[in-house]
């Protein structure tokens, strides 16, 4: 017989709300970096780093609940699963700040705002969905469009390569841009390993 939830148990599901959340403001602070001069992404490096902190609090919060409790709300290796895998989102998106500030870009390529977008929109979902984790079946609206946004990333990506090797651009520029793009695509594609693992969950719990 499968062990349902207790009271307590709940706390798992505010932990991931919590981690939700900050995901959306480091979306915030990446989308001022981008438009921003060499001066304020300074400052937004230093928020960027902060929010990574909060969020690796966060995930070691959930990592020491798991540890302590006899009844989780699904399997700890799922629990684990997703935990660092919302990790990996914020820990890239503070990569691709942390690489805009050190590698001074100026003027980043147009079109990276259009990526932004698309993972300003995915932390928007990741955040409502986790707290709609208590019933994980009804959550396939938001792994069906987290995949889509995730094509439509591949696809921006795609053209800001293009572009870059378009003749434009010395090899070092070629370079420094193609690393920060590479890592807000890699992002995207964090966000999509989340809503795998959620969909894993919800067929578990089916």
């Amino acid at each position: 017989m499968r062990f349902r939830l207790t009271p307590q148990d709940t706390s798992f599901f505010e932990m991931f709300a919590r981690t939700g959340t900050i995901l959306v403001e480091a979306t915030a602070v990446l989308t001022e970096v981008i438009g921003s001069d060499q001066a304020r992404r300074e400052e937004l490096g230093k928020e960027m780093e902060e929010l990574e902190h909060r969020g690796d609090e966060a995930a070691h919060a959930v990592l020491r609940r798991v540890n302590s409790s006899f009844v989780t709300p699904f399997d700890r290796e799922d629990i684990y699963q997703l935990t660092s895998r919302l990790d990996d989102c914020l820990d890239l998106m503070q990569a691709a700040v942390d690489l805009m500030v050190l590698y001074r870009i100026g003027e980043l390529l147009p079109g990276v705002g259009d990526i932004v977008q698309v993972l300003a929109r995915q932390a928007e979902l990741t955040a409502e969905a986790m707290p709609r984790l208590r019933s994980p079946g009804d959550l396939s609206d938001y792994w069906v469009e987290i995949n889509r946004l995730e094509n439509q990333a591949d696809q921006i990506h795609r053209r800001l390569v293009a572009a870059l090797f378009d003749g434009g651009y010395d090899a070092i520029s070629i370079m420094k841009h193609k690393e920060i793009i590479e890592t807000l695509e890699d992002a995207a594609d964090a966000f999509e390993h989340v809503a795998h693992t959620v969909e894993t969950i919800a067929v578990k719990e089916s």
